[in-house]
């Protein structure tokens, strides 16, 4: 129970989703995680077609004011778009983008995964990548997320 209650901190799924993942797993705690990163990729894959209409734009300013980043992070649902969480993986998708300098969302100009923002390892967990990251979000909301844009000044 405590290893389901672990696993539902860490992801936000289901009790459901995390005890068959763990099954599937037969009990061990990081096989169980990438199980559902699979299911997660693959809910993000069936969702991916949806139009996103609602969103939030986030402003970061590094502290030591060289540095910015304006994201829009859209979804389907105003109501998704006022959640608080929502909002903070948007804020945190721009502290990103100020700290790794992407040049693109998902290689649109042709310089390789390495400036592109869904490829790149996200900064607050090196384990994942951008895209694993919105990929779980997209999951617990049940909606279609996507950066749509993103502009990083730097002086």
């Amino acid at each position: 129970m405590d290893t389901i209650k672990e696993l539902r901190e860490e992801t936000g799924l289901s009790f459901a989703q995390i005890k068959k993942a763990l099954d599937e797993a037969a009990g061990d705690k990081d096989k169980a995680r990438e199980i559902l990163s699979q299911y997660s990729a693959a809910q993000a894959e069936k969702k991916s077609d949806r139009e996103v209409e609602a969103g939030a734009v986030s402003a970061y300013v590094h502290s030591n004011g060289t540095t910015g980043v304006l994201l829009e992070l859209a979804c389907e649902t105003d109501f998704v778009a006022k959640n608080e969480e929502f909002v903070a993986l948007a804020k945190d998708l721009a502290m990103h983008v100020c700290a790794m300098a992407p040049t693109s969302v998902n290689n649109e100009d042709g310089l390789g995964d390495e400036t592109s923002l869904l490829k790149q390892s996200f900064i607050k967990d090196p384990e994942v990548t951008v895209e694993g990251r919105i990929q779980a979000a997209i999951q617990k909301f049940g909606e279609n997320i996507k950066v749509t844009k993103f502009t990083r000044y730097s002086i």
